[in-house]
């Protein structure tokens, strides 16, 4: 048997949203902007890949970027999902089956693209369909939000909910007390995030990721501790004024709204040609721009393919920085992390080669 399964790539925050919003994303060209994670049956030929600690599980690495993430086995996403995954299963009463994983790395680290998501995601998913599927969406998001947190300090859904669901998503509070001294109870009895209705469905998005590495705990650190009265009216003002705008399907107001007093003013200095990024942008068509995620990936969305095709341009001639960086137009992938037919892998292999 054997399962490969895509997650694509995400962009959090959209600027107005800090650890509360998260995108998927597909390239209109058709290229997976993802990662690949194959779950297929133990073999004999495996035995020497497999750990001593976990003898009926091997990993391959594969992919433009497998070699940004080190040889630790124990510190890859994929076997700690394994780990996770195997775990949740023993509390169950059921027992894991042999297994190898193949990582196909596709997603630079430390990209701002939900990189450790993606591997994370499909990683889960292709364990649980290798599996018959014993675990719900809510334990398979929350496992994901689990692994996340591995790589930023804290369980963070604002990157696997999209990758593992799809559209635009609002993460939720895990818990709330009504009062001093209450129970803590579920702001909505078993969710952890809410799909948003589709806004920008025929919008574009450019994600242009300048080659170098920004990671998350840097970016994170750099923040400050605490914001003042005026920052916090002000980016909840912005933030109820797209809500507003995606449950109106009003794309110019939501496109206006995207506004971050919260992080990019302070990770702008992580990025290069920031302000002239911006005032280029502008000028050329965008609707909005900003910060994906961490960073260093910056968006720009375009209402027609036309104006995408122009901010592409600015970006290859002023934001990209070596042969790594790259940019896509792409569009909300309302799909998020799928199984793949066998064409569909092969066209992926094939497409790999070349």
């Amino acid at each position: 048997m054997k399962v490969a399964v895509y997650a694509p790539a995400t962009s959090a925050n959209l600027s107005v949203g800090f650890d509360l919003l998260g995108l998927a994303v597909k390239c209109v060209d058709g290229k997976k902007l993802g990662d690949i994670v194959v779950a297929a049956d133990f073999e004999e030929q495996d035995v020497n890949l497999a750990s001593s600690e976990q003898p009926s599980v091997a990993f391959y690495g594969k992919g433009k970027f497998i070699g940004k993430l080190g040889t630790n086995l124990k510190s890859n996403l994929v076997y700690r999902a394994y780990e996770l995954f195997k775990a949740q299963l023993e509390q169950l009463g059921l027992e894991i089956k042999p297994v190898t994983l193949t990582l196909y790395k596709n997603m630079p680290v430390g990209s701002g693209l939900g990189s450790s998501s993606s591997s994370s995601v499909a990683a889960l998913v292709a364990l649980n369909e290798f599996h018959g599927q014993p675990l719900d969406k809510t334990t398979m998001l929350t496992l994901m939000g689990e692994l996340e947190g591995l790589v930023s300090g804290s369980p963070h859904y604002d990157n696997v909910a999209p990758a593992y669901l799809g559209g635009l998503q609002l993460m939720l509070p895990a818990a709330y007390a009504p009062y001093p001294g209450a129970k803590p109870c579920a702001l909505k009895e078993g969710e952890l995030t809410l799909s948003l209705p589709p806004v920008f469905a025929n919008w574009y998005w450019v994600l242009a990721y300048p080659g170098i590495v920004v990671k998350t705990e840097e970016a994170r650190r750099i923040l400050p501790d605490a914001y003042s009265r005026s920052h916090i009216i002000q980016q909840s003002a912005f933030m109820a004024s797209f809500i507003h705008a995606v449950h109106t399907q009003d794309n110019e107001l939501a496109a206006r709204s995207l506004r971050d007093f919260v992080a990019e003013p302070y990770r702008e200095q992580l990025l290069p040609n920031h302000q002239h990024l911006r005032e280029l942008l502008f000028t050329h068509g965008a609707k909005a721009c900003g910060i994906s995620g961490s960073g260093p990936t910056f968006y720009a969305l375009a209402p027609s393919l036309e104006v995408a095709q122009a901010l592409e341009q600015v970006f290859k001639q002023h934001y990209l920085q070596n042969a790594e960086g790259f940019v896509h137009i792409c569009q909300t992938d309302f799909v998020g992390a799928q199984v793949l037919t066998e064409e569909e892998f092969t066209q992926f292999l094939q497409a790999e080669e070349h």
